[in-house]
């Protein structure tokens, strides 16, 4: 990860990632030690977990003077979130899910039809 300007989404799903990948809720500094880019500023990791926070992606406790974080929902279930939100704003919800099938990958569609034919 070199210290060239993110997006504000690009660093939001790294430090996703890296809460994600924690076995325990992490503070700022902890995050910003496992993003590992001596370029990212301290300051800026701790606004992006604000962020986080205040969209409800994560839980946040009192760890000494810091808080510690740690997501609400698993990666999955995130995606799944946005998945369902994107599906909603669509103006024809059967051609984008027609688009969204179209663009699986063979493994992905059987995958998909498997779902839809066993409930699970």
């Amino acid at each position: 990860m070199g210290s060239e300007r993110r997006d504000h989404g690009a660093l939001e799903a790294e430090v996703m990632g890296v809460l994600w990948a924690g076995e325990h809720p992490m503070t700022a500094a902890q995050v910003h030690e496992a993003l590992g880019d001596p370029g990212l500023v301290y300051k800026t990791v701790l606004t992006v977990l604000g962020r986080l926070y205040g969209k409800g992606l994560l839980d946040r406790e009192r760890s000494g003077r810091a808080h510690a974080y740690e997501p609400r929902r698993g990666p999955a279930d995130e995606v799944a979130s946005r998945m369902n939100q994107a599906l909603a704003r669509g103006v024809d919800r059967m051609a984008v899910l027609q688009h969204f099938v179209a663009g699986l990958d063979p493994e992905d569609e059987r995958a998909l039809r498997d779902l839809l034919d066993t409930g699970e």
